[in-house]
């Protein structure tokens, strides 16, 4: 089965947010966070890369600057599939070849 063309190094959605939204509006963390209504460790995680965009956060990032929820959390989804990608040997799953003997009870 091909998977046809694949996306290895899909940009975090953190990184995105933090170069086009909040640098360019000359925001600090802490001035961003308040904006959104967020605490500032839990959007500095966000735009270091070492937390998830959540839809909570997306949809704060359409409100406050006008960023489609619907892009930033495709962005998510785009990287979690890049990053589960990398692991892939990682994974051992054989592919399904017929019944099983198990039933459920």
């Amino acid at each position: 089965m091909s998977h046809g063309l694949r996306m290895k190094n899909s940009a975090h959605p953190g990184g995105f947010i933090k170069s086009a939204i909040i640098e360019p509006l000359g925001l600090t963390v802490t001035d961003a966070a308040h904006v959104l209504g967020v605490t500032r460790p839990a959007l500095s995680a966000l735009l270091n890369e070492r937390s998830h965009l959540s839809p909570d956060m997306a949809l704060r990032m359409e409100k406050a600057f006008g960023a489609s929820m619907d892009t930033l959390m495709r962005m998510q989804n785009s990287y979690d599939i890049a990053q589960a990608r990398k692991r892939e040997k990682e994974i051992k799953v054989q592919p399904f070849e017929g019944r099983t003997n198990h039933r459920p009870s």
